[in-house]
């Protein structure tokens, strides 16, 4: 599996992340053999919240029950988190912070998360109460590293006016059918575009200059929750006709190409799985390592339907 470098966490980390948001109903030796399956194929990083499960906690508090991991092995695994979002409304407050690290620490079985992110953006959020609550979790040894989740540049910036952790992660939506980080950039300045307007205020430019490393969330989902592209002919056809192609060429599955579309980007960005089938873990990790030319990513990116004026 392709492998990033982190200076800021002094590893390497897989391209592809498993998250644990659909655990919640599986059995012990399920979620085992998931995560089993995805260390084996490479997978060093696991994402996790506090509201995955339907219940605060649930997916967490699953995932410990179910995996054990000796003191080496726990070091070889990143395990993050997210908080910030609670029944009705968000909330980045100290107090909501500390006590939420706290419960997923225990849910999990761990001392300590690899990385924290915030959700989704408090818009009543302080940055002095985020910045102490990130240096207390810090200090304490509970969290490692810090980041966020569906934040723009603007909004980050301000927590950096008070942050004095390093914010090196950035987990946002993007998929061949959901792309707006990347077809804004192509079509900028053409009136009368859709695509041409900015739903992220530059995030993807910023993230590289910035040297945070963005996640994508639901790589496979055609919009937001809109159902999955690969496979879907009806409404894709001329993708999915791309994709078969393209995954035939190189040897692997649509879902693989789906994948490398995403860690071709010079940006490096991870991919972050919501599968609960090992096998789905291995066809990603097995698009990862495809290196697809600029034509084939191209050709790709207009057959989802985005534009190159």
């Amino acid at each position: 599996m392709k492998t990033y470098e982190i200076p800021a966490l002094g590893r390497e980390v897989s391209s592809v992340v498993l998250g644990m948001m659909r655990i919640a109903k599986m059995t012990n030796s399920e979620i085992d053999a998931l995560v089993g399956g995805a260390r084996d194929v490479g997978v060093t990083v696991l994402d996790h919240a506090d509201i995955y499960g339907g219940e605060r906690h649930k997916c967490e508090a699953r995932f410990g029950e179910a995996v054990s991991l000796s003191a080496s092995e726990r070091e070889n695994i990143l395990i993050q988190s997210k908080v910030g979002i609670r029944k009705g409304y968000f909330d980045f407050s100290a107090d909501h912070i500390l006590t939420s690290v706290d419960e997923s620490l225990a849910a999990l079985g761990t001392d300590y998360l690899d990385i924290l992110l915030l959700h989704r953006p408090d818009t009543l959020v302080e940055p002095d109460e985020v910045a102490n609550a990130f240096d207390t979790l810090a200090v304490s040894g509970k969290v490692r590293h810090f980041g966020v989740s569906n934040h723009t540049p603007g909004q980050i910036d301000l927590l950096k006016t008070a942050a004095g952790q390093p914010l090196i992660f950035n987990q946002m939506q993007l998929s061949l059918a959901h792309a707006p980080l990347f077809a804004q950039g192509v079509a900028a300045n053409m009136a009368g575009l859709e695509q041409s307007a900015s739903r992220d205020n530059g995030l993807l430019e910023y993230s590289r200059i910035n040297k945070m490393t963005l996640q994508a969330w639901s790589p496979f989902q055609a919009g937001f929750f809109d159902g999955v592209f690969v496979g879907d002919r009806e409404r894709f056809p001329d993708l999915n006709d791309a994709l078969d192609d393209v995954a035939a060429t190189h040897g692997v599955t649509p879902g693989a190409i789906a994948v490398a579309w995403i860690t071709r980007h010079p940006a490096n960005i991870q991919v972050v799985l919501g599968t609960t089938k090992p096998t789905r873990v291995a066809e990603a990790a097995a698009g990862s390592d495809v290196e697809l030319s600029r034509a084939e990513w191209y050709r790709l990116f207009t057959a989802a339907g985005h534009t190159l004026p």
